[in-house]
C-alpha cells in the first residue's frame, strides 16, 4: 500500500488569506487635522502654564521661548499666599486668592441652584399645564433671548442701588437667580417629549401637578438638568462685568474681578505675568473638575429617553 502525502499549498494559508485593509487616505487627513485642532485648543493653555512657570525677571529675553524661562513656583507660592509678594521678578502686587475663590464658589452655586430650580417649574408649566396665554407668554420669553444683555444692566443696576443691596451676594446672584430663556425653551423641549402616559397613570394614582412634577420629571430629566448645570456654573462662574459694577467691595469680590485688578497693579517694571497666569490656571480648575466629573454623566446618560 502506498501511503497518500497531503500537499500543501499556500493559498489554503489562513495567514495568507487575512490581509490588513489600507488605512484609507481620507481617514488619515482627517486624523491630521482633528489633532492639529487638539494641538491649537490647547496651546493657550500649555503657553499659560508656561508663562506660570517663569519669572518676570526672565520673561522679556525669552519672550519667544516655548519652554519656561527661569523656572520656578514662586509665582504659584505668591498667588496662594504661601509667599508674599517682595518684588523679586518685578511684581509687588498681591491676591487674596481664597478669598475671592470662596466668592465665586458661593455666587456660582446661589446661581446655578437657583436658574435651574425656577427655570426648570416655568419650563414644566410651559410644557405641560393648561393656562390662559400660555403660547403669548412663552413667546415673550423667546424674544427675550435677542435683547442684548448690555441693555438690560443699567436697569438692574439701577434697581440693586435702590433696593440698597450694593457690595452684596445678592446684588450679583439676583439678577440671573430664578430664570433665564434659554434655560425655560432648552427645559421645556425636553419635557415635551416626555411620555404623557407616565404623568397620566400618576394622575390615576392621585398624584398632583406638584408631586409628579418633583417625583417624576425632576428624576427623568437628570440628562438636561445636569446639562444646565454645567453651562449655567461655567457661565455664572466667568462672569465679569456685571460683579464689577455691583460688586467692588473686597468681601464680595469674585475671582474674575479680582484677577483684572491684579493685572492692573502695575509696579514700574510691568505687570505680574506669571503670577497673573498662575492664578488664572488655578481659577480655572473647578471648572474642569466639574466638567470631569458632570460631563461624564451627560455623556453617559445622552441617550436616555425619559422612560425606563
Amino acid at each position: 500500500m502506498s501511503a497518500l502525502t497531503p500537499t500543501r499549498t499556500a493559498s489554503t494559508s489562513p495567514a495568507t488569506r487575512i490581509r490588513r485593509r489600507p488605512i484609507p487616505i481620507g481617514k488619515m487627513i482627517a486624523w491630521a487635522a482633528l489633532l492639529v485642532v487638539m494641538l491649537v485648543s490647547l496651546f493657550p493653555f500649555y503657553w499659560m502654564l508656561r508663562t506660570a512657570l517663569s519669572t518676570n525677571a526672565d520673561l522679556p529675553t525669552g519672550a519667544g521661548n516655548l519652554l519656561p524661562v527661569g523656572l520656578s513656583i514662586s509665582s504659584f507660592e505668591r498667588v496662594l499666599g504661601i509667599t508674599q509678594p517682595t518684588g523679586t521678578g518685578g511684581s509687588t502686587a498681591s491676591l487674596n486668592f481664597w478669598l475671592y475663590l470662596r466668592n465665586s464658589i458661593i455666587t456660582s452655586t446661589l446661581i446655578t441652584a437657583g436658574q435651574v430650580f425656577f427655570s426648570a417649574m416655568a419650563a414644566y408649566a410651559f410644557a405641560r399645564l393648561r393656562w390662559p396665554g400660555r403660547e403669548q407668554a412663552f413667546f415673550i420669553f423667546l424674544t427675550a433671548l435677542m435683547i442684548p444683555p448690555i441693555f438690560i444692566t443699567l436697569p438692574n443696576f439701577i434697581l440693586i442701588k435702590n433696593l440698597g443691596l450694593l457690595n452684596t451676594y445678592a446684588a450679583i446672584v439676583l439678577p440671573y437667580f430664578f430664570m433665564t430663556p434659554f434655560a425655560i425653551f432648552f427645559l421645556r423641549q425636553f419635557f415635551l417629549g416626555i411620555s404623557r402616559e407616565v404623568e397620566e397613570s400618576a394622575m390615576l394614582d392621585g398624584a398632583g401637578h406638584a408631586r409628579i412634577f418633583f417625583r417624576l420629571i425632576l428624576p427623568m430629566s437628570r440628562t438636561p438638568i445636569l446639562t444646565l448645570a454645567m453651562l449655567t456654573y461655567i457661565t455664572a462662574w466667568s462672569d465679569y462685568f456685571w460683579p464689577l459694577l455691583v460688586g467692588s467691595d473686597d468681601n464680595v469680590r469674585v475671582l474674575t474681578v479680582a484677577l483684572g485688578i491684579f493685572q492692573a497693579q502695575t509696579p514700574q517694571t510691568g505687570p505680574d505675568w506669571s503670577g497673573l497666569m498662575a492664578a488664572t490656571l488655578i481659577a480655572a480648575l473647578p471648572i474642569l473638575i466639574l466638567f470631569l466629573v458632570i460631563g461624564r454623566k451627560v455623556v453617559e446618560n445622552i441617550g436616555y429617553s425619559g422612560i425606563k
